[in-house]
């Protein structure tokens, strides 16, 4: 049986994580580390464009459909515009978070380590505000999807 001691955690800290990728690049070094990391900014950032084309589509579908199901209840009112705030401040998160633009090669430190350590956090950050974002589309989503099933069983109302 291993030790659990042994075993990497699922969530190093940025320093812990940094002496790894540090230890298993050191071949290569600093080099291939910055690409590691360059690569993980721009999964992010694809990933933070396709949320912004989601929100975009149904901000855009709401403003066609959006009167005719707001019409059919209080309930569709209510979470059409619950939706559209939570759809909203995602975008306005997404744009303001994960699309906002920090060069890797803008981080100073005296040392590979230090430089390191700090990107993981910085990347780390931007990790934990997608998070966010995606919990706010989702919510968003939801409520919208509501308005949509309540008009579909209410009918345009009376």
């Amino acid at each position: 049986m291993a030790n659990p001691d042994s075993s990497p955690s699922l969530h190093p800290t940025p320093e812990a994580e940094a002496r790894e990728l540090l230890e298993v690049h050191r071949d290569h070094g600093i080099k291939d580390v910055t690409a590691v990391l360059m690569s993980q900014f721009s999964v992010l950032q694809t990933r933070a464009q396709m949320m912004l084309t989601i929100t975009t589509l149904t901000l855009t579908i709401t403003g066609f459909s959006g009167p005719k199901i707001a019409a059919s209840g209080l309930f569709s009112r209510v979470t059409m515009a619950a939706g559209l705030l939570f759809t909203l401040a995602s975008t306005l998160l997404i744009l303001g978070g994960s699309l906002r633009i920090r060069w890797v090669t803008q981080f100073k430190s005296d040392t590979p380590l230090d430089f390191v350590t700090r990107v993981l956090a910085y990347r780390n950050a931007k990790t934990r505000l997608f998070f966010a974002e995606i919990c706010l589309l989702v919510a968003g989503l939801a409520c919208y999807v509501a308005a949509v099933v309540a008009y579909f069983i209410i009918g345009e109302g009376m």
